[in-house]
């Protein structure tokens, strides 16, 4: 059944509701801050978000005694929103409680689109985007590459995963690996993993040890399967990690970081997995094609489309051979879908 739509008034008091209840929870936050910041709270220290749960924020301390301990903190009023990954200054009071003094600077922040269309950052400081799919169900290119642009556009590196590598046969391998041979020539790092059989989950350690990872990609490729694998004690945090119920827990999480035994760390949420690209430009998706770099300019026209124009430097590129046509149709693609374009 359709989901019935709601009128502008309905609207309008959902939203009024929303914010009177926003602004009741600021108040008691602020009021809680008051009442700890005037009890005896320790010196400033750093420290990594790694959930939040409304107006609270769990950190987990990085520095001296408190290191590897978990406080549930409040924020200073004036500070900017936290998302996990985030590193801040903060200041532990007692029975695990604490306060935010400080946002420090970002890397690098994943953004996404909130219900009001407004871009929201929903991690910070990831350096790593692996990019999940499988044989079954089929890998697609265009969505492979979306996920590429996104990645350039956050500034991150990407790491293209094929997991139940087991499942390759000669009906699918042919066409599999024709696919993939396009990303190994423009340099992508590519791993085969079988989750299931434990091939290649090694390599995969290796690579995001000393990371800040996410992992991204359409649900049945086995995103859940790689991660309980590489994080053995995940039964008792299955909310965030749940791709079919999104239950658990703590549902009202954002997103929640998880440390790998071997070192690095996991930001995972059903909002990181599923990001888009309505946020990004023409000129971002160029950029996420990183083949099209020294094309880009060189047609006889400024506003060139890369459709039929003459003297099109991207048209001479695929007729030479010098790009390849599963990455322009995906260009094209993907450029018809963005909105306000009228390609």
């Amino acid at each position: 059944m359709a989901k019935r739509q709601l009128n502008r008034r309905q609207n309008w008091r959902i939203e009024k509701i929303q914010g009177e209840r926003a602004a009741r929870a600021a108040k008691r936050e602020s009021q809680a801050v008051q009442i700890l910041e005037g009890g005896d709270l320790g010196p400033e220290q750093t420290g990594l978000v790694i959930a939040h749960f409304g107006v609270q924020i769990e950190v987990e301390a990085l520095d001296g005694e408190l290191a590897g301990q978990v406080f549930r903190c409040h924020l200073r009023a004036n500070l900017p929103t936290m998302v996990t990954g985030d590193q801040v200054v903060w200041r532990a009071g007692n029975q695990g409680i604490g306060v935010i003094v400080a946002q420090l600077p970002r890397s690098t922040e994943l953004c996404r689109p909130d219900t009001r269309g407004q871009l929201k950052p929903v991690a910070a400081n990831v350096g790593l985007i692996v990019i999940v799919f499988a044989p079954l169900p089929e890998p697609h290119a265009n969505l492979i590459d979306r996920y590429l642009v996104a990645a350039e556009h956050a500034g991150i590196r990407p790491l293209l995963l094929l997991n139940k590598a087991d499942l390759i046969d000669e009906q699918n391998g042919i066409a599999l690996n024709a696919m993939l041979d396009v990303y190994r020539q423009l340099g992508y790092p590519l791993l085969e993993v079988s989750a299931h059989h434990g091939d290649g989950m090694e390599q995969l350690k290796q690579q995001l040890d000393g990371n800040v990872s996410v992992f991204v990609g359409q649900s049945g490729v086995g995103k859940s399967s790689l991660v309980n694998t590489l994080l053995p004690d995940v039964d008792t945090r299955v909310g965030p990690l749940s791709e079919l119920s999104g239950l658990g827990t703590h549902t009202t999480t954002t997103a929640r970081l998880f440390h790998f035994p071997g070192g690095g760390e996991l930001i995972d949420s059903p909002g990181i997995r599923e990001f888009g690209l309505v946020h990004v430009s023409r000129d971002d998706v160029e950029a996420g094609f990183i083949e099209f770099g020294e094309l880009i300019g060189q047609c006889r026209f400024r506003d060139c489309k890369h459709d039929r124009e003459p003297g099109c430097a991207l048209l001479k590129a695929l007729e030479d051979g010098r790009l390849h046509p599963q990455r322009m149709a995906s260009y094209r693609q993907i450029l018809a879908s963005l909105p306000g374009t009228d390609y």
